[in-house]
């Protein structure tokens, strides 16, 4: 199948987007922040894979090597629109009290709609380190900036997050007890 799709077969490039396409959507959709960019996010990875698809030697999963395709194509998104991004450089936050649990109570749309609303450059790595499992150093080296500013960064999103999360669960607590 993916020497039919190095070849330009539609059939085959067909197959390949849609055994991929939604499990990569929630991907791009952690690093967007609107469905519309995340869709925007998709396809501009998927012409990247289609293009570069020959160079693909099989050493990993393909799914793990158009996910990164996807992760990358989102992060020079996020570069793209660097003026708005929040650049804390080289603040040390403390993560020793940061190890309460995301509620389970929340669903899913929601918790991603939190993470969507972290300042892009908290979004992103939040998502690279504690969904996508890089280290900080990687994450440094992916958005040049400093480890020590990939560690303050993701310590204040969760700080954000845990403020939001804190929020919804007291406008929830409201509506049930009204």
């Amino acid at each position: 199948m993916i020497k039919r799709a190095v070849d330009g077969k539609r059939d085959a490039q067909q197959i390949l987007y849609q055994r991929y396409a939604g499990k990569l959507l929630a991907v791009s959709k952690r690093y967007a922040r609107t469905d519309f960019e995340a869709e925007d996010i998709l396809q501009d990875s998927f012409v990247k894979v289609f293009l570069y698809l020959k160079n693909f030697k099989g050493d990993c999963p393909l799914e793990f090597w158009i996910k990164r395709i996807v992760i990358n194509t989102a992060l020079k998104h996020q570069r793209a629109n660097r003026h708005l991004m929040v650049t804390d450089q080289d603040e040390e936050w403390d993560e020793a009290s940061d190890h309460d649990s995301i509620d389970s109570q929340f669903a899913y749309e929601e918790l991603l709609q939190l993470v969507r609303e972290l300042p892009p450059r908290y979004q992103a790595v939040f998502n690279l380190y504690a969904i996508e499992g890089f280290s900080h150093k990687e994450i440094g080296e992916m958005l040049e900036i400093t480890e020590s500013t990939s560690k303050s960064q993701y310590s204040r999103a969760r700080a954000s997050l845990r403020q939001a999360l804190l929020r919804l669960k007291k406008q929830y607590h409201e509506r049930v007890t009204g």
